[in-house]
């Protein structure tokens, strides 16, 4: 028998799919022992990787069924756990009382104050040019924003603009014994306290 497409050649084989006569050159050989042409070869291997894909998608689909089923309730426990967690802190941290409020204590901490006022009065000059206000009180509402209640308070800083550095704030009256802070937009200076109004 002759190779179907080389007539001058013996077949050694025949396509295990087709069926037609094959030489050595012309055989692909699939499987161990199973010959095919080149068509029926080319047909093969597309199905075999098709179901190999199709093996390896059931098994991920499968196996990710598993996991959500096995994790499932420990996911549960987490943000349960969690949220107790977080619980426990808030009680330990304020100790059973109220949250405190938001409202700064501007009489007791007058530093706070002063350094709202100097990132307020470096707001101001961004956006109004590298000018700096007249009075504090022309940075509220706009860069300064506090509570009417609070706005007492800011007679208890002492402001300065400056024709050399832009700005002098300090506290009028600081607590005995402690130490003087001046701030102007080079930074923050230390020394005695000056008591003085402005």
């Amino acid at each position: 028998m002759q190779c179907k497409h080389h007539p001058d050649r013996e077949a050694e084989h025949s396509c295990a799919s087709c069926g037609i006569p094959l030489c050595g050159d012309c055989a692909e050989e699939g499987k161990p022992g199973n010959y095919y042409c080149f068509q029926c070869a080319m047909v093969q291997s597309v199905s075999q990787v098709g179901t190999s894909l199709k093996d390896k998608r059931e098994k991920s689909a499968k196996k990710k069924e598993k996991e959500q089923k096995k994790w499932g309730s420990f996911q549960y426990f987490l943000v349960v756990s969690g949220v107790l967690i977080v619980s426990m802190w808030v009680f330990i941290l304020f100790g059973g009382q109220e949250v405190p409020a938001s409202r700064m204590d501007f009489k007791n901490q007058p530093r706070i104050l002063l350094f709202m006022v100097d990132g307020a009065l470096k707001r101001f000059a961004h956006y109004e040019g590298n000018k700096y206000p007249e009075k504090i009180t022309d940075l509220i509402p706009k860069y300064l924003n506090m509570a009417k209640v609070d706005l007492g308070h800011l007679n208890t800083l002492s402001y300065q603009r400056d024709a050399k550095v832009g700005y002098r704030l300090s506290l009028k009256n600081p607590k005995e014994g402690q130490m003087g802070i001046s701030i102007s937009p080079q930074g923050i200076e230390y020394g005695p306290s000056s008591g003085e109004g402005g």
